[in-house]
């Protein structure tokens, strides 16, 4: 088989619809619009969504709960993981974590869980642990230090409170 010879599979490809063409094309006097009326013209129709000024679906729907944009999310890894990628003796941090590939965003920080056992020796430095986790890495003689938690935005008012408390104690200096 050379290259000249290659073809698409049949009924793979369409021919275009070639409009405006005549008659002869089958496509001929309206090109497939019809008469006249809004989708006939050009740039006619309307937006994606709309149901001819009747409420849209998406507005029918009724909307519930929400989102809370001070949420606290944690990256989490089990102690088994850890056995698996440290070394006996090493610190394991949030680099050292992100490193190995536990965790590929550490989002407001790490949270070892207590998944699994652990045999190996190691220093873990992460912002929160769960109770098994604690005690399953100090049995197996390593250390646990719970880094200080991210700081997380606050809203407008909080802001404008903190920067007027700012404020008044400069002012008073």
């Amino acid at each position: 088989m050379k290259l000249h010879e290659l073809s698409p599979a049949k009924g793979s490809n369409r021919e275009t619809k070639r409009i405006g063409r005549g008659h002869g094309s089958g496509w001929g006097k309206t090109s497939g619009k019809g008469h006249k009326g809004q989708w006939a013209r050009a740039g006619g129709g309307v937006r994606p969504g709309f149901e001819g000024g009747q409420t849209s679906l998406a507005r029918r729907m009724p909307k519930r709960g929400f989102n809370n944009i001070f949420k606290t999310e944690y990256a989490v890894v089990n102690v088994r993981d850890l056995e698996k990628r440290f070394e006996s003796g090493a610190v394991v941090d949030e680099a050292a974590i992100m490193e190995s590939g536990l965790v590929k965003k550490p989002l407001d920080g790490i949270k070892v869980l207590g998944m699994g056992s652990i045999s190996k020796k190691l220093t873990v430095k992460v912002t929160k642990f769960s109770e098994t986790a604690k005690t399953k890495i100090e049995a197996a003689g390593g250390s646990i230090e719970a880094l200080p938690e991210k700081a997380k935005f606050l809203p407008n008012n909080a802001n404008a409170k903190k920067r007027a408390e700012e404020k008044a104690k400069f002012s008073k200096a």
